[in-house]
């Protein structure tokens, strides 16, 4: 009998935090509004030149958005992190996945975004830098007050595990 690949990356023993599933709206009116400008830009070679088969650049934008908004809950879902002893892990993407680990003493820098639409339904994006400037993570669809709380802990435990810095 054959073991049967994981599906997911998986940290065994890991209790994942989720981001709010208000946050799929957030993400939807972002995609929403983005995909028509880009669809309307796409068709704009068909109405200067009249040729029909250029307004398929259109419909293919069109339907390529339509797609990745049907897709936006369950990659919001996907989206999750995990405080450790010593390190954060974050975890996001459906088709590539990315997992990873920040080590406390690495962060520089803690910051808290608010978008209009994320401030309209009450959410933040967290931002936390390290050195290395490949390793900086997001981590979107956070209420205000968990967002706040997640930034004094981490800057709390960073300064006690300054690592060299």
């Amino acid at each position: 009998m054959t073991d049967r690949p994981r599906q997911a990356l998986e940290v065994p023993g890991t209790d994942w935090q989720r981001v709010s599933p208000k946050y799929i709206v957030v993400d939807i009116v972002g995609y929403a509004v983005f995909g028509a400008v880009m669809t309307v830009a796409g068709f704009v070679p068909y109405w200067v030149s009249g040729w029909a088969p250029s307004a398929l650049l259109g419909v293919g934008l069109g339907a390529l958005f339509v797609t990745v908004i049907a897709l936006t809950p369950r990659r919001v879902r996907a989206i999750g992190y995990a405080l450790r002893e010593d390190d954060l892990l974050f975890r996001r993407g459906i088709l590539f996945q990315r997992v990873v680990a920040v080590p406390y003493g690495r962060m520089q820098l803690v910051d808290i975004t608010r978008g209009p639409i994320a401030r309209a339904v009450g959410l933040a994006e967290l931002k936390f830098v390290t050195a290395a400037s490949s390793s900086g993570v997001l981590i979107p669809g956070l209420t205000l007050a968990s967002a706040e709380q997640l930034r004094d802990h981490l800057v709390a435990v960073a300064e006690t595990r300054r690592a060299g810095l």
